[in-house]
C-alpha cells in the first residue's frame, strides 16, 4: 500500500523552528521529484519546497527562502523540512507531494498541522 506520512508539525512561538518528516512506504522515492506544499486555513494549498530525484535541484518559494531547508534521505524512504525563524504566517497544514513523469501516479501524505503562535 501506498503512503506518505508526515510528522513533526505542532505549536510552536514565532521565531522558533520545526523539522517535518515524511516517510515513504509501497514505493521509492528515489524515483521521485518530492516537493512539501502547505494550506494556510482559508487559503488555497500551496508550494513551498520542491527538491529533485537526486537532491540536487532545490526550489524554495520566495516566503521560505533562507530560513526553510529541503532535503532528502532515498536510502532512508524520508523527506525533510527544516523550519527556522517561524513566522506567524507559516501556520498552515503541511503536505508532503511525490511526483514523477514516469509514473501515472502521483502521490499526497495526509498532512501535519504546524501553528505558530505571537
Amino acid at each position: 500500500q501506498v503512503q506518505l506520512v508526515e510528522s513533526g508539525g505542532g505549536l510552536v512561538q514565532e521565531g522558533g523552528s520545526l523539522r517535518l518528516s515524511c516517510a515513504a512506504s509501497g514505493f521509492s522515492i528515489s524515483a521521485y521529484s518530492m516537493s512539501w506544499y502547505r494550506q494556510p486555513p482559508g487559503k488555497e494549498r500551496e508550494l513551498v519546497a520542491g527538491i529533485s530525484k537526486s537532491g540536487t535541484n532545490i526550489h524554495y518559494e520566495d516566503a521560505v527562502k533562507g530560513r526553510f531547508i529541503i532535503s532528502r534521505v532515498n536510502a532512508e524512504n524520508t523527506l525533510f523540512l527544516q523550519m527556522n525563524n517561524l513566522k506567524l504566517e507559516d501556520t498552515a497544514v503541511y503536505y508532503c507531494f511525490a511526483s514523477s513523469h514516469a509514473s501515472p501516479s502521483d502521490y499526497w501524505g495526509q498532512g501535519t498541522q504546524v501553528t505558530v503562535s505571537s
